[in-house]
């Protein structure tokens, strides 16, 4: 099946007792057996449910992926994932990575013995001159949160098999639709399932891809032992948020791109964060392995403060303020303070979140409305005379 067909059919086959097209929503904690070691293909509603069954097999088709997993959250995905590791092994990650994984790494897993390397990724050399004997995975964010970076997910995979770790590829931001982890050799494709996949701002749900048979049993084994699923009201409304994620991820992607030119040519806009154009660092590599280059935009002001960010956010009417990307409505964040507030100053400086920095999700609204809407906030900036 080509990508749209997938989005729409893999996974979801009429209810055989009903013909409902979509398929039901099997709100049960339990399941009667017929006899004691016997039963109809589930038992426990955290072990399994029909609705659940039917998006994980989604989630495997998107990434062309044999195994495919649910979770409550995007964090409880990364959280299993952690778990495969044990104290005193150490994981490489890029320095510009989600707040929220940040968090989970420095504040909850380096405190029972795991080490984490806050890299360049975007340097293979630091790369491999960063692994050691107790390296076992290497976590690859791209486009990176929030300054979109881009790294070439062949050449660091190519790295982790030389050296027998485990790959690991954030593919949020980019969608299974624009970009293949595990066609390009990663053993696992994590997704906060919140952002683009769900794509309506109304469930929160964390997804893992694989291929390898030893490694899904081991997150099957820690996502029923440790019971961070999703309900099966939430999956099925993923499951109906996926249905139209290519029709989305275009919208946004084509009004991204004019927003980014826009963006580009302003007389307050310092920096643009946007592979799409030829200017960005990455350009030629997302080229390479993205069909499109994402909805995401991050930018920063020719002054530089955290007054004139403000000022542009409270001066916004068709972005909404929020946390969160990937829906079908335009999203304005100040990472300072919001998505990656939990990494201190000197390090958000070091990598470059500077103190007016704003991420931008473009949403499918009329670009002109955007593009308006940026442009009249944009103008309410004053800056002080230096």
């Amino acid at each position: 099946m080509k990508f749209a067909t997938k989005a729409i059919h893999a996974g979801v086959e009429p209810d055989p007792s009903t013909g409902a097209i979509m398929t039901p929503i099997f709100q049960t904690s339990t399941f009667a057996q017929p006899a004691v070691g016997q039963n109809k293909g589930f038992e426990y509603a955290r072990s399994s449910n029909p609705t659940r069954q039917a998006l994980e097999k989604s989630f495997a088709a998107l990434e062309n992926a044999k195994h495919g997993f649910a979770f409550s959250s995007g964090m409880a995905a990364t959280d299993t994932i952690m778990k495969l590791l044990k104290p005193n092994d150490e994981v490489i990650c890029g320095q510009d990575i989600y707040g929220g994984s940040y968090r989970l790494f420095v504040k909850v897993y380096e405190e029972i013995g795991i080490k984490f390397h806050f890299i360049d990724m975007q340097n293979e050399e630091i790369v491999k001159n960063t692994i050691n004997s107790n390296s076992k995975m290497i976590w690859i964010e791209t486009p990176s949160n929030p300054l979109l970076q881009i790294v070439d997910i062949e050449k660091i995979i190519k790295i982790a098999k030389e050296n027998n770790l485990i790959s690991v590829v954030d593919n949020t931001f980019a969608t299974p639709y624009l970009q293949n982890p595990i066609t390009m050799g990663a053993d696992i494709a994590m997704h906060s399932a919140t952002k683009y996949l769900g794509g309506h701002s109304d469930v929160v749900m964390g997804a893992l891809m694989l291929n390898n048979d030893e490694l899904a049993e081991k997150i099957y084994f820690i996502q029923k032992s440790c019971g961070a699923v999703p309900s099966p009201f939430d999956c099925f409304l993923m499951l109906r948020g996926i249905k139209t994620l290519p029709l989305r991820v275009d919208a946004s992607c084509k009004n991204a791109i004019k927003i980014a030119d826009f963006l580009v040519s302003h007389e307050k806009v310092e920096n643009v964060y946007y592979a799409g154009l030829t200017t960005h660092k990455g350009h030629n590599i997302a080229q390479k392995q993205m069909r499109q280059f994402g909805g995401m935009i991050s930018f920063d002001l020719k002054q530089d403060t955290q007054a004139n960010a403000y000022k542009f956010l409270e001066n916004i009417n068709v972005f909404a303020l929020a946390e969160s990307l990937g829906g079908v409505e335009s999203l304005a964040c100040y990472p300072a303070m919001m998505t990656h507030a939990s990494i201190p100053i000197e390090k958000r400086h070091e990598i470059g979140i500077t103190d007016s920095l704003v991420r931008l999700s473009i949403g499918c609204e009329d670009v002109d409305d955007l593009i308006e809407d940026l442009e009249q906030a944009l103008m309410k900036i004053t800056f002080q005379k230096i």
